[in-house]
């Protein structure tokens, strides 16, 4: 009907969007999306857009993947889902053994959760009641990087740094110490990422030195801060966190959310902590959520070293580990991460990812070299760079969100960090198409006048 309305006016009716100052959704309208196919997404009227985030980061193998769908297909016909609390299921079972095996089985249970925050939640949790059943309960305390981000429930927030999600909610979160990022754009005249490793675990060190009495856990993002602008750091980093939980009693949790399932050219970022021909270090805990569903059903799951799950065996159900909900390991999603896993297998996705990620860089070179950015980086299948500063102007990220939609891409920058997390489904004419893609709407933001250039630029958003 020529006068209904459209359902990005209906969206702003009642639906209260993620991430977003609704004050500026009228001016900025949420894009109407009513069919994904591959890397591409479709709005009302037909147009597409390249889906360069995975839409947050969850959609690894694209849109509509027809093997996902017949495992869902599959799925839904046989079981939906059955409480986990005193029931299990084959996709629960089968998708915690095939985890396991992923980190040599030294990560030997699997807890499911719904979401990434929910999984961070979890872990602070396990780690501070394995260390209250041990008689250890004075170890309460946690460490996080600045600049790190964890999500938005309060737990996770308390160990979160980064100031738009953080601050409003400041006086209900529990205090947790700050050590310094291993942000390799902090290097110094002559210095290189490891020697900033080096510096920022010189700074953990005292910490833990003076305060491993009470300290619980250290969280961290490895070698990827993502939501801050994909603040990228040296495996030494990794290596260092190790050794020193290992000597002062502290809790590792490698919050691998974002970073999980490939994204940085191995399966778990964490495994490039290893040096060449020695074994594979492990952190105590693995927060996974994002990627392994495959961008199709909220899950979340914490892996755990057998040490910390044997601290909750014993005929008093207080100490058992008690934490739930109602959907906790539901079995269509489940089901979905078990096909994503076996994607993993049968395609040789490692491998051939390390392919797209070459053909991608190639096609990005000449933006690398573009005066107008800093810090171009890539790592794995994430590539990212600064706006140079002075250039940026108010609003950069929702202008270069909007310029976008013009060139097909649907992408927003983190701040004046742009960033490319896309589905692993590239070849050389998409990869060439995408690079002149993103130049063109670079240039476009960059030759426009700024609205409200006297106003101060919006924080960032992810």
């Amino acid at each position: 009907m020529k006068n209904s309305p459209s359902l990005a006016q209906r969206s702003l009716a009642a639906v209260w969007h993620p991430c977003t100052q609704m004050q500026r959704a009228a001016a900025v309208p949420p894009l109407a999306i009513v069919r994904g196919q591959g890397p591409w997404l479709f709005d009302e009227a037909g147009g597409r857009y390249f889906d360069t985030s995975s839409s947050w980061w969850v959609n690894l193998f694209g849109h509509a993947d027809a093997r996902i769908n017949a495992a869902l297909k599959d799925q839904l016909d046989t079981l939906a889902h059955v409480m986990l609390a005193g029931c299990t299921h084959a996709p629960a079972v089968e998708l915690a053994e095939r985890l396991s095996a992923l980190t040599d089985g030294v990560l030997g249970h699997c807890f499911f959760a719904s979401d990434g925050a929910s999984a961070v939640e979890i872990a602070l949790k396990m780690s501070f009641h394995h260390w209250r059943n041990r008689g250890r309960g004075d170890k309460r305390e946690f460490v996080c990087l600045r600049q790190g981000y964890h999500g938005e429930t309060l737990g996770a927030l308390a160990v979160t740094d980064v100031a738009v999600f953080r601050d409003a909610y400041d006086p209900l979160l529990m205090r947790a110490h700050q050590v310094m990022s291993p942000d390799a754009r902090q290097a110094g005249p002559g210095e290189s990422a490891a020697d900033v490793a080096e510096r920022a675990a010189a700074e953990l060190e005292t910490l833990l030195a003076e305060r491993h009495q009470h300290i619980a856990a250290l969280i961290l993002e490895p070698l990827v801060q993502g939501a801050t602008g994909m603040a990228f750091h040296d495996p030494a980093y990794l290596r260092a966190a190790r050794r020193l939980c290992d000597q002062y009693e502290v809790t590792l949790i490698a919050d691998e959310i974002a970073v999980g399932c490939g994204r940085t050219g191995t399966f778990f970022a964490f495994e490039q902590a290893a040096l060449a021909g020695q074994p594979r270090i492990w952190p105590d805990l693995i927060c996974l959520s994002k990627g392994i569903s495959g961008g199709y059903l909220p899950l979340s799951l914490v892996l755990a070293r057998d040490s910390i799950y044997d601290a909750f065996l014993d005929d008093d159900v207080a100490r058992g580990f008690l934490h739930s909900h109602s959907y906790t390991g539901n079995a269509l999603a489940c089901r979905a991460a078990c096909e994503v896993l076996a994607r993993f297998d049968d395609d040789k996705v490692l491998e051939r990812n390390r392919q797209q990620a070459a053909t991608l860089s190639a096609a990005l070179a000449p933006l690398a070299r573009d005066p107008r950015i800093e810090n171009f980086r890539h790592i794995g299948m994430i590539w990212a760079f600064d706006v140079c500063d002075a250039l940026v102007g108010p609003r950069f990220a929702e202008r270069f969100h909007l310029a976008g939609r013009a060139h097909e891409l649907l992408i927003r920058p983190i701040g004046r960090t742009v960033y490319l997390m896309p589905p692993y489904l590239l070849d050389e004419a998409l990869s060439d198409w995408l690079a002149q893609r993103l130049l063109a709407t670079l240039n476009d933001v960059l030759n426009q006048t700024p609205p409200d250039a006297d106003r101060p630029p919006e924080p960032p958003t992810a």
